[in-house]
């Protein structure tokens, strides 16, 4: 049994669910729209360009979940699940799920995005082993900090070793899906490297090593 490693944003879903949680609240007047849309925007193209400053960004981004009951946020997360992420879904991500898990591999998906936002879509997915980003709770509510590594650029790395070392797993024959030069670290770790409607530092850098490139959108 090989491990099938998958990035979440622009990979197995049509865009991003970090980027688009700002977006959502801002729509649902839940933060300052104009500040919080031009933060959002700006941290988002740096995280495009490879250059975002992950800390700063995490601070920018857990400060409404500290601010917000857990009850509401529960709420709101459906309501984000069913207008921003169900319009997202792509039947060829989940033909590829469904393709490795019928060849008896181990899903799991990696992603910068914080466990709050991704794991019910994960769940969505039929995925149930996740390493996210872990926002911090203390007494039943978020406090806008995190616990242990951001899962981003070596991060990722530094996360799945120490998973892969508590769930006595080695990476021979894996694979590992993304569409994002920021994952080159993880990708340069795996068997099977695949880059996935790949952005343009990435289509370089998989076209230059010989890594397979697919789409999942078209």
């Amino acid at each position: 049994m090989a491990l099938a490693i998958f990035d979440l944003d622009n990979t197995l879903i049509a865009g991003d669910s970090d980027h688009g949680w700002g977006e959502f609240l801002v729509a649902n007047d839940k933060v300052d729209a104009n500040h919080y849309q031009k933060m959002n925007d700006q941290f988002y193209a740096d995280y495009e360009a490879g250059c975002l400053d992950i800390l700063a960004y995490l601070e920018f981004s857990l400060a409404p979940l500290a601010a917000t009951s857990m009850e509401e946020l529960a709420a709101l997360h459906l309501k984000f699940m069913q207008q921003i992420i169900s319009p997202l879904r792509l039947p060829k991500a989940e033909a590829l799920i469904e393709q490795h898990r019928q060849a008896g591999n181990r899903l799991l998906v990696i992603t910068s995005t914080n466990r709050f936002i991704v794991e019910p879509i994960c769940q969505a997915l039929g995925i149930d082993e996740l390493l996210a980003t872990d926002p911090e709770i203390i007494d039943g509510r978020y406090t806008g900090k995190i616990v242990g590594t951001p899962t981003y650029q070596e991060g990722k790395v530094e996360r799945l070793k120490l998973w892969l070392s508590e769930n006595n797993e080695s990476l021979a024959g894996s694979y590992f899906y993304s569409d994002s030069i920021n994952d080159l670290p993880l990708l340069l770790e795996v068997d099977k490297p695949v880059a996935v409607d790949p952005d343009d530092a990435l289509s370089a850098e998989a076209a230059s090593r010989g890594w397979d490139i697919i789409s999942l959108r078209v």
